[in-house]
């Protein structure tokens, strides 16, 4: 009774006290009041730590003032949300860990673009502000001035982030396949020179064995688009009497392949063994090619000053070691080129060309060339139509060089494929060639499939007769990830 008289009668007696009083009063009133609200919301511990908690923050006004009671609710707060996350059910901690993980994502991806966007000036502190600044050198002002009047650069043109697959090729032609003609003009001024001395020599050295003027072949002879300039070809044909030589199909040989074809001796029982110069290279009765290039690559290897011409036309020119393939190899200061030497034989429309290779089921073989009716073939489509077949066909044969795994495809498998693609597409439009471009690959990979790719003149031919189950497996594999992403593969 008298501790309750003394603070009836202190609030009575003593104003301020009274107010302290009713201050402290509505202060428990809003304690009460937050913990009803506690209550209603569910969050109120069933183990006691709820009410420890609101003890706290009931009399922490009265401690710690408005600022700290404040700032420990917030932290009281943070904690009970822990607390009750921990005993939440299985199925809500799930949703708050996605509800984190997606936070997580966005501020990566913030992250992302920030580090790839250019790096902001940072604020200045207010430390760094009140300190001064060492003033500057004479020098320093005089080049800052001097800089100022330079006019400025205008913006560098920045290629495009994105392009179609008709853009990605068409630059890449520009770019990549196409070789500068002024490049093509020395290259192919440097082949004609040499095929210039050769053709002296062998005049000169074996008037006996008639040959024709010596002929720039492949693209450099004017055939379709150069793609590279490291390989040239030289054509020699042979001069051969038609009524002493007959030249017989591949499938009247003994052999049976419409590929290969032989050059039969005539008319032996009525002109003597020695009419002909070719007499003496001469093998059961057929021309052997591999005697004809054997008895040149001497007389190219011995008996011709190759350093000597090299001097005169400033470069390097060393012929290949080996009896069986007639090449030059040629060191240019600017370049490396191979020159191969072929030996032709012409009846009719028929191109033959000596085949004296060491896996040959012969040595009197001569493989029958298509190169001049594909060429024709192709240049006439396009004129015809404006057509990009050419440019599908430089496109690809500039990736099959720059690519290991597609050496084993040739550009004669190439123009093939092509041929048979033409009499199935008839769009062959510039705006059409991402397509063509896809479809060209695909066909070259049905091919390779079925092991299988009949001449476009001849069907009976097989021109993949002569690749391994390996080889075609390498290239299958090459050509279909060119066809999963060729966007990626064609542009540097």
């Amino acid at each position: 009774m008298e501790a309750c008289d003394w603070s009836e009668r202190s609030a009575n007696g003593h104003p301020d006290v009274a107010r302290r009083g009713s201050s402290k009063g509505r202060g428990k009133g809003r304690v009460i009041m937050a913990e009803m609200q506690l209550q209603k919301k569910g969050k109120k511990s069933d183990n006691g730590i709820g009410s420890v908690v609101d003890f706290l923050l009931a009399n922490a006004r009265l401690v710690l003032g408005v600022g700290g009671a404040a700032m420990l609710g917030i932290a009281t707060l943070a904690v009970k949300r822990l607390i009750d996350r921990a005993a939440a059910p299985p199925d809500e901690k799930d949703a708050d860990g996605k509800v984190e993980q997606k936070s997580l994502e966005e501020s990566w991806k913030e992250a992302v673009l920030l580090k790839a966007s250019p790096k902001l000036v940072r604020k200045a502190k207010r430390s760094d502000l009140s300190t001064a600044l060492p003033a500057p050198e004479p020098r320093l002002l005089t080049d800052v001035a001097e800089s100022s009047r330079t006019p400025e650069e205008p913006p560098s043109e920045k290629p495009p982030l994105c392009r179609t697959l008709q853009e990605t090729l068409l630059h890449y032609y520009s770019q990549e396949a196409v070789v500068p003609d002024a490049e093509v003009q020395v290259v192919k001024q440097l082949v004609l020179d040499i095929m210039a001395e050769l053709q002296d020599f062998l005049k000169a050295k074996h008037p006996q064995m008639p040959f024709c003027a010596l002929q720039l072949g492949g693209s450099l002879g004017g055939g379709l688009p150069v793609t590279s300039l490291d390989t040239a070809y030289a054509l020699l044909p042979l001069i051969l009497e038609p009524h002493l030589w007959t030249f017989v199909p591949g499938e009247e040989t003994i052999l049976s392949d419409p590929q290969f074809w032989m050059i039969k001796r005539d008319n032996l029982e009525y002109t003597a063994r020695g009419s002909s110069p070719w007499d003496r290279f001469m093998l059961g009765g057929y021309l052997s090619t591999r005697m004809v290039v054997e008895s040149l690559h001497k007389t190219i290897t011995a008996s011709i000053n190759w350093p000597a011409i090299g001097t005169v036309l400033e470069c390097s020119i060393r012929p290949v070691i080996a009896p069986d393939d007639l090449r030059l190899e040629v060191i240019h200061q600017d370049f490396t080129l191979t020159i191969n030497v072929l030996l032709v034989a012409k009846a009719n429309d028929a191109v033959l060309l000596a085949y004296p290779d060491s896996t040959a089921p012969a040595e009197n073989l001569w493989r029958r060339s298509y190169y001049r009716e594909e060429v024709l073939r192709l240049q006439d489509l396009d004129s015809a139509d404006s057509g990009v077949r050419q440019k599908c066909l430089h496109i690809l044969k500039s990736i099959c060089r720059q690519r290991p795994g597609l050496s084993h495809l040739s550009p004669t498998h190439l123009r093939h494929v092509l041929l048979h693609l033409t009499n199935e597409e008839s769009d062959w439009s510039e705006s059409a060639v991402g397509d063509r471009f896809l479809q060209l690959i695909e066909s070259v990979i049905g091919y390779l499939a079925i092991g299988t790719l009949p001449c476009y003149f001849n069907g009976k031919v097989n021109l993949f007769s002569h690749l391994t189950e390996e080889e075609i497996d390498q290239v299958g594999y090459a050509l279909y990830q060119i066809f999963s992403d060729p966007k990626s593969l064609l542009v540097k």
